[in-house]
């Protein structure tokens, strides 16, 4: 399984979960089921106990492995690189923790029911498959299913019983960020996932080892191909700038972990620059104080210039710089030390990004007012309008920034004219221009042959077979061969050994010595159980010239002899012997009636033209 993504935006479906009672939020109207009560149907799309292991690219794509090694009848091992499973983890841990601290008085599931969905308002009547919609997963769940992960290195080869090899590769999209290689002997397939050619903070991605892929599977573009990322933070930071100059606030609805320490990197250059440097930054998450502390330890996942840094030793982020002096605070909520630090005009980066649960939602009920405050959205990950929609009427300014490093249609079509894979399989999304803009045909992937593409539930025969396998053959067997030349530069061996075969792997064995027969009792042998070798009969090569051959039959005597040709070769008919000779590309039959002496003679002058080895 290639990662195991949670699908969030289902949430946008909810009210907002106030840290403080909102008046405004619950004298909302409710929906009440008028009558009846109903069951619930629950669809599984695929049996995860079939699945032998999970390959993670980032930790934004393994949001759903709780529910995955906990709740199902998963037992495989999953693979991540350190980053990934730490920053996951807090990610998870923020999740858990927005969501336990406002618990609900009631729970409703009825409503799942698809004859009652229908009579939903819209959105939730046409939201999709509801009844796999889950609560979220506990702290313990979240625990348990980290505890299974197998921690892996870029360029580690990883066997997986014998049959392939999986490798990581560094994707250049987050911290720890994984391209995965899968190969057996003969065949490759990439699986290129969340990955960036920008020089921001991760390690550059690794673009030689996809060479030579027999399929590459390609998903995880950029969601918004039309905007570039450094265009957008140059605007993030004069749309920051202008608000606090006002008097106004700022609010950056973020994760714990990525753009933000970009955006704090890009800040820290602009401060001084724009007159920002007695602006206080408030960056508030459970997990805050880990998530600065973890990018600064993580040194080999780093770029090169931040590396080098690690060994100045220098924090390689500016971020703990802006600590030190104090321009950047982090709390883990806005209870306790913050509300008595908290001075406006001010920055807060807090979470989450769907306005739907965190700090963020009192942030947007305390400024929402005023024209004066600004909301900057700068993830992609949620429809910025839809994630406004339970705060209208609203006076603050909304700017939408969506800085999304991943790779776009014009870098993928780079990508693959340098790494030449035979073929492209990814979702049928990026195989036509985005709805909304059907004329822009470079917002698609345009490659040669074109991509073979796939869309939800639906199953796909990749396009290669195994051909070969690999066989070893032992050094003693080796040892034993005699290759003879059978023409220029080509020689022959024969081969007698016991094939073994464990672990998908095949080993070529000597043969066992026959065993002398021992007096007395008969002991059984292991030796017993593998069969004898006989004695091998010399193997032919060649082909026989029709011509030729005709003529040596008659100069030994043979008359009245004709040649007629079939679909597979020649029959040479001898009348007057009442015999045929079949000749075909790789078989020579002589048929003749209880005529051993002559049977014999025929074969010799067949074997003249043909080599034994």
């Amino acid at each position: 399984m290639l990662d195991c993504g949670l699908d969030m935006t289902s949430t946008l479906n909810f009210l907002p979960l106030p840290l403080v009672q909102s008046l405004r939020l619950s004298n909302l109207p409710g929906w009440s089921l008028k009558d009846g009560n109903a069951f619930l149907e629950k669809t599984e799309l695929i049996d995860l106990s079939t699945v032998d292991v999970i390959l993670i690219s980032n930790y934004h794509c393994m949001m759903a492995l709780p529910y995955i090694t906990e709740r199902t009848g998963f037992t495989g091992t999953v693979y991540a690189t350190e980053p990934t499973v730490q920053i996951g983890r807090l990610l998870m841990e923020e999740l858990v923790n927005f969501i336990e601290r406002v618990p609900k008085a009631q729970s409703a599931s009825l409503w799942k029911n698809k004859d009652i969905q229908r009579l939903l308002p819209s959105p939730l009547k046409d939201a999709v498959e509801v009844s796999t919609w889950r609560r979220c997963y506990t702290m313990q769940e979240v625990n348990s299913a980290l505890s299974k992960i197998q921690l892996v290195g870029y360029s580690q080869k990883i066997e997986l019983f014998g049959a392939v090899q999986v490798t990581p590769l560094s994707s250049g999209y987050a911290l720890g960020s994984s391209n995965w290689i899968i190969q057996s002997h003969y065949e490759k397939v990439s699986y290129v996932s969340g990955s960036s050619l920008l020089t921001t903070h991760p390690q550059p991605m690794d673009q030689a080892s996809l060479k030579n892929s027999d399929v590459l599977i390609l998903t995880g573009l950029t969601q918004i191909p039309t905007a570039n990322p450094d265009g957008m933070v140059g605007e993030f930071c004069s749309n920051l700038a202008l608000t606090v100059r006002n008097g106004g606030n700022v609010l950056v609805p973020c994760y714990p972990s990525g753009v933000i320490y970009d955006l704090l990197e890009c800040l820290y250059q602009y401060i001084d620059s724009a007159g920002l440097s007695s602006v206080p930054f408030y960056f508030i998450s459970p997990v805050a104080n880990s998530s600065l502390e973890f990018s600064q330890i993580f040194a080999e996942w780093l770029c090169h210039n931040k590396q080098t840094k690690v060994y100045l030793p220098e924090p390689p982020f500016p971020h703990a710089e802006l600590i030190q002096t104090n321009k950047l605070k982090h709390y883990p909520s806005i209870h306790g030390d913050f509300s008595n630090d908290f001075r406006q005009p001010c920055v807060v980066f807090t979470g989450h990004p769907s306005l739907r649960f965190g700090d963020v939602v009192h942030f947007m009920e305390l400024w929402g007012k005023s024209s004066l405050n600004t909301v900057i959205f700068t993830e992609p990950d949620f429809s910025y309008l839809e994630a406004l929609a339970p705060y209208q009427p609203l006076a603050m300014k909304c700017i939408y920034c969506p800085i999304d490093t991943r790779l776009n249609f014009i870098q993928v079509s780079k990508l693959l004219k340098e790494v030449q894979p035979l073929h492209v399989v990814c979702p049928e999304q990026y195989t036509q221009p985005p709805p909304p803009q059907s004329h822009r045909t470079d917002l698609m992937i345009d490659c040669q042959p074109p991509a073979m593409s796939y869309h939800r539930a639906e199953v796909l025969a990749l396009p290669f077979k195994r051909r070969y396998e690999k066989i070893e053959i032992m050094p003693e067997l080796a040892d034993s061969l005699v290759p003879m030349e059978i023409k220029p530069g080509i020689s022959l061996a024969t081969v007698s050994a016991v094939l073994h075969t464990k672990d998908n792997k095949h080993i070529l064995q000597p043969p066992p010595r026959p065993t002398p027969p021992t007096s007395g009792k008969k002991r059984k042998r292991v030796s017993d159980d593998i069969p004898d070798c006989k004695v091998v009969k010399p193997l032919l090569s060649g082909s026989i010239p029709v011509e030729q051959f005709v003529q040596t039959l008659e100069k030994h005597g043979f008359s009245d002899i004709k040649v007629e040709d079939t679909a597979k070769g020649h029959i040479v008919l001898l009348q007057e012997a009442e015999t045929l000779i079949q000749i075909e590309e790789d078989s020579t039959h002589i048929i003749c009636d209880n005529d051993e002496m002559l049977r014999v003679r025929l074969r010799d002058l067949v074997l003249k033209f043909l080599q034994k080895f």
